[in-house]
């Protein structure tokens, strides 16, 4: 059995997409619906930056989805793949779980663009710039994250973010509380610990302004059966029904990306190969995760798709 699954943010970078869209017509049809979605040309901010501009919550997140959704509409054009033919599942990381619904035909590629769009702006206005932060704590467990978080909150939010994989966790919350984890680390038996470079902390409480601005905009969005089950990140299983995609993703804003959950849940399910589009993160994260050893393929470049052809 195959799971596709879709990154998230951190792995935009100026130039995404360029060699694609040279390649291939699919990939530019993708491109340019997302530019006319948005009313922006998202697109050349993508080939040419400048990369603070990219880097942006409400750019970066459908920048990311754009070019994995182009990766894979290149895979099904020029390979004559469909998705539901070769996939059992589908999940993303973070943003990347709409770039999952997309793909599997839950949302369109404009209703999904635009979506990003207000998440990214939304996510951004929900904690003022400076108050909030994130760190990801390297060596670090579920156990060991949870334990951190709680002994630097004194008061104030601290939350483990992103459970990844089983030595990265990312904890998000107030800046003062991040600070004193990040100073802690060496105490809970953890290797390290990294202020992320992000605007805002995302996946905690602080975040219920836009998780209520997302509750208004999916109310207002069609939602489709998807083609195959989406492994949903704040429940790591697999969720089909349109009105529980839409709970879900509202979860998701304040909720914890249990990552590493998911990856052991899809192997539970009989997942033996795991294809990441659009970028190169998630496939060592998942053999990282997994309980036995799986195949993982990430795919980027016109040769990455061929070579994933041969094999399925």
């Amino acid at each position: 059995m195959k799971a596709f699954i879709f990154p998230g943010q951190g792995s935009q970078a100026v130039g995404m997409g360029k060699a694609l869209a040279d390649a291939s017509p699919a990939a530019r049809e993708v491109f340019q619906e997302v530019d006319e979605a948005l009313g922006q040309n998202l697109f050349r901010l993508m080939t040419e930056g400048p990369e603070d501009q990219l880097t942006l919550t409400e750019n970066a997140q459908p920048a990311i989805m754009a070019n994995a959704i182009a990766t894979l509409r290149v895979l099904e054009r020029e390979g004559g793949v469909r998705l539901a033919d070769k996939a059992d599942f589908v999940a993303g990381h973070s943003l990347g779980e709409y770039s999952a619904l997309c793909a599997a035909d839950a949302f369109d590629l404009a209703t999904t663009a635009r979506l990003l769009k207000l998440r990214g702006q939304a996510m951004q206005a929900a904690v003022p710039v400076g108050e909030g932060a994130m760190a990801a704590l390297l060596g670090a467990d579920i156990d060991k994250g949870q334990a951190l978080a709680e002994a630097a909150a004194e008061g104030e939010i601290c939350t483990v973010a992103n459970d990844n994989d089983p030595g990265q966790v990312v904890i998000s919350g107030h800046k003062g509380a991040i600070d004193r984890a990040v100073a802690l680390v060496k105490d809970h038996g953890i290797k390290r610990g990294i202020l992320l470079p992000v605007s805002a902390p995302f996946h905690c409480p602080l975040m219920q302004p836009a998780a209520d601005a997302m509750a208004e905009a999916l109310a207002n969005a069609a939602i489709r059966a998807p083609l195959v089950p989406v492994f949903a990140n704040v429940t790591a299983a697999p969720a089909a029904d349109p009105d529980t995609i839409r709970g879900l993703l509202v979860e998701q804003v304040t909720g914890r990306v249990r990552w590493r959950e998911s990856v052991l849940a899809m192997e539970a399910a009989g997942v033996v190969q795991f294809v990441e589009f659009g970028g190169k993160v998630l496939g060592p994260m998942v053999k990282r995760s997994a309980a036995r050893e799986v195949e993982a393929a990430s795919l980027v470049s016109m040769d990455d798709i061929e070579a994933l052809l041969k094999t399925l």
